[in-house]
């Protein structure tokens, strides 16, 4: 969440530039409601507000923006803009990948982008995704449309988002780790026997970075969005399966994929909609290299609270979660 005494002069700006994107579309002087802003997300502010347009009708938006220059970020390396965001979900909406619909972008003051899409309906807190009586006929079906959105994330064109993160993620978050400052021995230990045990890289596609129960708006019907694309790249597509398939974001729910589904509703159901053929043994490895990732991710976390740059009880507490990923790091990679 943002620190109190930056809220009112964030939101009295975010509202004057959200007034003037707005106009052409809802009129030249919509009516801005309350902005609302959404816990969660590390690298995005986000804020839910509603519009009424000069005719009169209210329509529920969402606005994501960018932290200011030199902002904490967990995101290394490129590829994580706003611009980037805009220009993915565009691809991804061509490519058949549900997404809310892209409204407007713009500029708060120089360096602080913002860009307003629609607010989908739905449920994206994990363990009412997993419990919610509500939803106990759309959880058996999310492992296989999983797939086939994921198939279809993986169709994106190459060369539709220029300038995305090529690097390997192996060698990126290795480095991150070496870099942190503070000895994490089963961390390191794990990253040298995964990189021993590597499979063979797949074809490199667009990969979403993030894709787990979590960044999902899930209704009745099914999935309803995609969210949170700031972690996209170009990479091995088993990235984007075995990420969702971590233990993290099963929740404490006992089924391997986001915990609601097992591997081969997700597997089969990816392979039907076009994805490449996927290598179960490669599968776990990604999953387990999944596991050390958000290890340093939670890392990384911890040290902004604990540095004083950003105070949350939020943070501290995701700084718990290393000894967990490191436990089952150490009981399960070869």
């Amino acid at each position: 969440m943002t620190p109190p005494n930056q809220t009112a002069a964030l939101t009295n700006a975010l509202t004057r530039a959200l007034t003037r994107a707005l106009a052409g579309r809802y009129g030249e002087s919509p009516a801005i409601g309350e902005l609302r802003e959404e816990t969660g997300g590390a690298s995005r502010m986000t804020w839910s507000f509603d519009v009424r347009a000069a005719a009169g009708e209210t329509h529920g938006l969402i606005a994501r923006v960018a932290p200011p220059a030199g902002g904490a970020t967990v995101r290394p390396g490129p590829g994580a803009s706003l611009a980037h965001e805009v220009a993915l979900m565009r691809a991804a909406a061509a490519a058949g990948v549900p997404v809310p619909a892209l409204i407007a972008a713009g500029e708060i003051e120089p360096g602080t982008e913002f860009v307003v899409m629609e607010r989908v309906a739905g449920e994206t807190i994990p363990r009412r995704v997993l419990r919610s009586p509500e939803l106990s006929g759309a959880r058996p079906r999310l492992a296989a449309q999983c797939g086939r959105i994921l198939a279809a994330i993986h169709r994106i064109p190459s060369g539709a988002i220029p300038g995305l993160d090529a690097a390997d993620p192996v060698a990126t978050w290795g480095g991150v780790l070496e870099t942190l400052g503070e000895p994490h021995p089963a961390l390191e230990f794990a990253l040298r026997r995964l990189r021993r045990a590597r499979p063979p890289a797949g074809r490199a596609v667009v990969v979403h970075g993030d894709f787990r129960n979590g960044n999902l708006i899930v209704g009745p019907d099914g999935v309803r969005a995609v969210l949170d694309w700031e972690l996209a790249h170009y990479g091995d597509p088993l990235e984007d399966l075995g990420w969702l398939c971590a233990k993290a974001w099963r929740f404490g729910a006992p089924l391997p994929v986001g915990g609601f589904g097992d591997y081969d509703d997700l597997i089969a159901a990816y392979e039907r909609a076009g994805g490449a053929p996927v290598d179960r043994a490669a599968l776990r490895w990604w999953e387990l290299f999944s596991a050390f990732k958000w290890a340093v991710i939670c890392v990384l976390q911890a040290q902004r609270h604990l540095s004083g740059s950003e105070r949350s009880v939020e943070l501290a507490a995701l700084g718990r979660r290393v000894a967990e990923n490191e436990w089952d790091l150490l009981r399960q990679v070869p």
